[in-house]
């Protein structure tokens, strides 16, 4: 559990840090002294930051921008170093998630979208719109989080993967056109000129297509139907 996004962990850096980084630490150090087997820790694609012009892979130096990002990556580098033999740690580094869920969250790029166009008939696009963003289904992910418990423990060890599909890599303004497209009503789309998130990040998903069989189900014209 931690603080779930940039901007609400950047209202009180000190308190993210705590809670995103030595929380997240803590409760790996009680799950290995409990004598869990393997451990996964839910990170984010947002620790490459400002990635631009890259097809960022695991191997690739992350670049934080926020709080919410570098306590990922502390949070990271402190639970991979207690992977032994008998603790195995994963990393997974989650594209921004969207899709229904039981703690339902509208501050995600498709479902807030698809929200504004319900309610407002309208969805603001904040800055050009061509930020990149990776994307995947909230189900997807559960489905990722299921090959890892039952993958080969030498698969999974140690390891980082980020979790997605290269093809729904999609810029901010794309995103926006899919959502008004696949809504059964006109939307309007409008430009808003500034955007205090930074983030620009194209990222590769083929580590966990190769070593654990990874592939979504879902597309973002899915998840815009089932919001909706």
């Amino acid at each position: 559990a931690a603080l779930s996004n940039d901007p609400s962990g950047d209202l009180d850096p000190d308190l993210t840090r705590q809670i995103n980084h030595l929380g997240r630490l803590r409760v790996a150090q009680k799950a290995k002294e409990a004598g869990v087997k393997r451990y996964i820790l839910s990170s984010s694609c947002s620790v490459y930051g400002d990635g631009v012009g890259n097809f960022l892979t695991e191997q690739f130096p992350p670049h934080p921008l926020t709080e919410y990002a570098r306590s990922s990556l502390a949070a990271e580098n402190d639970v991979l170093k207690l992977a032994d033999e008998s603790f195995a740690v994963t990393v997974f580094r989650l594209a921004t998630v969207y899709g229904v869920s039981r703690r339902m969250r509208f501050d995600l790029v498709i479902n807030i979208m698809t929200l504004h166009a319900v309610e407002k008939g309208c969805i603001h696009i904040l800055g050009a719109g061509n930020q990149w963003r990776p994307l995947v289904h909230v189900r997807d992910v559960a489905r990722a989080f299921h090959l890892a418990m039952t993958a080969e423990r030498p698969v999974i060890n140690r390891q980082i993967f980020n979790i997605g599909h290269n093809d729904q890599n999609l810029q901010v303004l794309s995103i926006a056109y899919i959502v008004r497209e696949t809504l059964p009503f006109v939307v309007r789309t409008e430009m808003t000129p500034s955007d205090a998130d930074k983030r620009d990040y194209k990222v590769c998903f083929d580590k966990v297509w190769d070593l654990l069989g990874f592939q979504p189900e879902m597309i973002p014209a899915d998840g815009v139907r089932e919001v909706y």
